[in-house]
């Protein structure tokens, strides 16, 4: 499932990180600490999700969302 469809506050390991050849976007999400094997947590979801990676917290869109594959 991706990022998108996680509950709020459970902790996921992420699996893959899907971006259809985007090298900006992978670079990006890989930057923020996104990539497989890493913990990731939802906090809080509006009109962004806002993640805890390795004690940081996140604001991003549905789009890099579904990108992450939990």
């Amino acid at each position: 499932m991706t990022l998108n469809e996680a509950e709020l506050g459970k902790e996921y390991t992420i699996n893959a990180v899907d971006t259809a050849g985007d090298d900006d976007m992978e670079s990006f999400l890989f930057s923020l600490g996104c990539y497989s094997g890493e913990s990731i947590t939802v906090v809080d979801r509006r009109r962004n999700l806002v993640v805890s990676i390795k004690d940081a917290r996140y604001n991003i869109d549905p789009e890099l969302a579904s990108a992450i594959r939990v």
